[in-house]
Parts: structure tokens; C-alpha cells; sequence
């Protein structure tokens, strides 16, 4: 059993008779009021997704799942096909891929978590290095402040902000948690 205030992103509780993982779980403070927590979940059973609020000192089962290291293989619509050490193939749909999908690339290590032998998310490293596909050119003499600009990256083709410096074939890397440029990887 687990308190409300202390679920994290990416643990799965039972909620009613559903396991449902932690998405975003904020944690709210107020001055009068009792501290609460604002959970968005999903169901792992069905992938429908809800949002809940509770009090702070409310109990949750929390499951342990089955994790296991694996690679991307590739890509056979609409699942996603992972192999680990064993030669096992794991197939995951597609939306039970998150933001992973931004950022899969073929070879990659992962990490495959399972619930009653079905394989339902992907947690990908924290940080990926990825080359900028296409950029536009930075304005020249704008320098006011942090001037970010959109950037495609290899091989998915995902756009995300980046600062104005960083050009075409520079390599970046990028918090697979928050989805954001983090810096730009020399070589």
C-alpha cells in the first residue's frame, strides 16, 4: 500500500478492479484546504484514460509488474517488435507506445513492462541522441532571450523546439521524459 502523495509516474495501482499507470500525479498543497493529489491514469486493460483527484493520505494497492530488458526490432503495423536477450519477440501496440514513438529507433535498448504476460508500455532511456533532420535557418540578430525554433529529427521525423544555434546534421540530445532539447552532442 502506497499514499496518494507518494505515487510517482509510471507506478500502476489498482483502482476499483482495473490496474490502471500513473501518468501525471500532482501533488496540491493548499492553505486552508487538505492536501490532494491530481492523478491522470490509464486503464491497462482497455487504454481508456481518466483523471481523478484524492486526499493526500489515501491508500492504493500498488501492483509489481514484469519488466524486461529488450531491443527494437521493427516496425510490422500497428505493433511495435521487441526481442530480448533470449530471442524472445514481444509485440506492443501502437498505443500502448507513449511518446516512445518519437524517439524508437531500430537496435535500441528498451525496457518492456508486462501485466498478466501482455506486454502494455515501453520506458525508453531518459536521454536520446538524435541528428536534426531539417531546421529553418536562424534569423540573424534576433538574440532576445531563449529564441527556440522547430527542428525534425532522424529517423521518426518528431518536431520539437530548439534554440536557434542548432543547425541540420547537428546532433542533439533530448529528455525522452519531457520531450525537450537538452543540449547539442559534439561528433
Amino acid at each position: 500500500m502506497k499514499l496518494a502523495s507518494e505515487l510517482r509516474v509510471g507506478n500502476v495501482i489498482m483502482n476499483g478492479k482495473d490496474p490502471m499507470v500513473v501518468l501525471r500525479a500532482e501533488y496540491n498543497k493548499s492553505g486552508r484546504n487538505a492536501a490532494v493529489v491530481k492523478l491522470k491514469l490509464k486503464n491497462l486493460l482497455n487504454n481508456s484514460g481518466t483523471e481523478t483527484v484524492c486526499k493526500a493520505d489515501e491508500k492504493y494497492d500498488v501492483l509489481m509488474l514484469d519488466k524486461r530488458e529488450v531491443t527494437y526490432s521493427y516496425f510490422a503495423e500497428p505493433l511495435y517488435v521487441f526481442m530480448d536477450g533470449e530471442y524472445n519477440q514481444f509485440e506492443v501496440e501502437a498505443e500502448s507506445m507513449g511518446d516512445a514513438v518519437h524517439y524508437i529507433d531500430d537496435g535500441m535498448p528498451c525496457e518492456v513492462t508486462f501485466y498478466e504476460g501482455r506486454a502494455i508500455s515501453v520506458e525508453m532511456p531518459n536521454s536520446v541522441v538524435r541528428e536534426v533532420e531539417y531546421t529553418e535557418p536562424a534569423v540573424k540578430g534576433d538574440t532576445s532571450g531563449k529564441v527556440m525554433k522547430p527542428a525534425r529529427i532522424k529517423p521518426t521525423g518528431f518536431e520539437l523546439p530548439v534554440p536557434a544555434f542548432v543547425e541540420i546534421g547537428d546532433k542533439i540530445e533530448i529528455d525522452t521524459r519531457t520531450g525537450e532539447y537538452r543540449s547539442r552532442v559534439k561528433g
